[in-house]
C-alpha cells in the first residue's frame, strides 16, 4: 500500500512529493482496480494545482480585496482581518482518508453491509474548503456607549456583513452553492435571499463552543470552490486558542476516525487503507521530515514555509479601527 509518508523524507519540495505521491499512486490503482484510489488521485491533483499555478490566486484575491475595500469604507470604526489559505497537503490527505473511514463505518454498522462504491465515490465529491478565506470582526470598546454590548453589536455587524458579501462576490464572477439545509440559520439578522447559502454555527453552536458564519462559492473564472468564514474577535479565539481551537478539534476528528472495532480486518480494502493512511499520518514525528521549506523541532514547534502542516497562507489583509472622535453617530 502506498502512504504520502512514504515521500515525506528525501528533501524533495512538497509539489514534487505531490506529483510522485499521485503518479505511484495511479500506476498501483489501475493495477489493483481501486477505484477509491482513483479518485484520491484526483483529490491530490486538485491540491497540486492549487499550488502550481498562481495567477488565478491573484485574481481571486484581488476580488476579495474589493470586499476589504467595500468594508473599511463602511465601517471604519471596526477592526478587521481578512486572511486566506489552501489547505495543508497533511491535512488534506488526513481529510480524504478520514471521510473514507467515517462513510465506510456509519454505513456499515447501520446497515451491516458496505457502500457501493459510486455511492462512496460520490461522497468524496464534497470538498469545498481547499481554499478558505476568512473574516474576522471586531468592534473596539472605545466606540461603544456601553461596553457590555460589544458582543452584540459585533454579531449584528457580522450579519449585516453576510447579508451583503453573496452578492458583492456574485456580481464578480462567484456563485453561492446552496448550504442544502445543513445548519440552516434561522437567526432574524439573516435575510431571507442568503439564508439558504449560510451554514449558521452562530445560530447552532457546536458542543466545543465553535461558532462562525461559512458560505461556500464556485469561482466561475478560476473553476474551483473556495469557503468563506466570517466570525467575531471572540469567535475567532474560541476557534484558535479556545475549547475549540483546531489542535481540539484535530484529536476529536482522530478519535472519531480510530474506529477499528466494527469493520473486520481485510473485509474491505477501501477501509482498511485509509485507516492505515490515517494512522500513519497521525504518528509523524515532523521533526523527522525532511521537505523543502519546513523544519520542525517537535509536533508542536513548526517553521512551516510550504504549506505541508500549517497550509500556505494566500491572502493577509488587515484593518484597524480609526479613532474614536471618527466615529460616525
Amino acid at each position: 500500500m502506498i502512504t504520502l509518508n512514504d515521500y515525506l523524507y528525501s528533501g524533495d519540495t512538497v509539489l514534487k512529493i505531490l506529483k510522485k505521491y499521485t503518479e505511484d499512486l495511479r500506476q498501483s490503482a489501475a493495477q489493483t482496480g481501486n477505484e477509491v484510489d482513483v479518485r484520491h488521485c484526483e483529490f491530490l491533483s486538485q491540491i497540486m494545482e492549487l499550488l502550481e499555478h498562481n495567477d488565478f490566486l491573484t485574481a481571486q484575491s484581488q476580488k476579495i480585496r474589493e470586499f476589504y475595500k467595500y468594508m473599511t469604507r463602511e465601517y471604519p470604526y471596526l477592526s478587521f482581518t481578512f486572511k486566506g489559505r489552501i489547505k495543508s497537503l497533511i491535512r488534506a490527505e488526513a481529510k480524504f482518508n478520514g471521510y473514507v473511514v467515517e462513510y465506510i463505518y456509519d454505513y456499515y454498522t447501520k446497515n451491516g453491509t458496505y457502500p457501493p462504491v459510486p455511492e462512496l465515490q460520490e461522497r468524496l465529491n464534497c470538498f469545498r474548503d481547499l481554499i478558505a478565506y476568512r473574516i474576522v470582526i471586531s468592534m473596539p470598546k472605545c466606540h461603544l456607549k456601553n461596553p457590555d454590548d460589544g458582543e452584540r453589536e459585533e454579531i449584528r455587524y457580522l450579519y449585516e456583513t453576510a447579508n451583503v458579501l453573496k452578492g458583492f462576490l456574485e456580481e464578480r464572477g462567484f456563485t453561492a452553492e446552496s448550504a442544502g439545509g445543513v445548519k440552516e440559520s434561522d437567526s432574524p439578522l439573516l435575510s431571507d435571499a442568503v439564508r439558504p447559502y449560510y451554514r449558521d454555527y452562530i445560530a447552532h453552536v457546536d458542543p466545543d463552543g465553535y461558532r462562525s458564519l461559512h458560505i461556500t462559492f464556485f469561482d466561475n473564472s478560476a473553476k474551483c470552490y473556495m469557503e468563506m468564514q466570517l466570525r467575531t474577535k471572540r469567535m475567532d479565539d474560541i476557534a484558535e486558542i479556545g475549547p475549540a481551537n483546531h489542535l481540539g478539534y484535530e484529536k476529536k476528528q482522530e478519535s472519531d476516525r480510530a474506529r477499528r472495532d466494527a469493520i473486520p480486518e481485510g473485509e474491505c480494502v477501501y477501509f482498511d487503507e485509509a485507516y492505515e493512511r490515517c494512522r500513519r499520518l497521525h504518528e509523524l514525528e515532523l521533526a523527522k521530515l525532511d521537505v523543502n521549506m519546513f523544519a520542525a523541532i517537535d509536533n508542536s514547534l513548526i517553521n512551516d514555509g510550504c504549506g505541508l502542516y500549517r497550509g500556505r497562507l494566500i491572502l493577509p489583509y488587515e484593518h484597524l479601527s480609526r479613532f474614536q472622535n471618527d466615529l460616525i453617530d
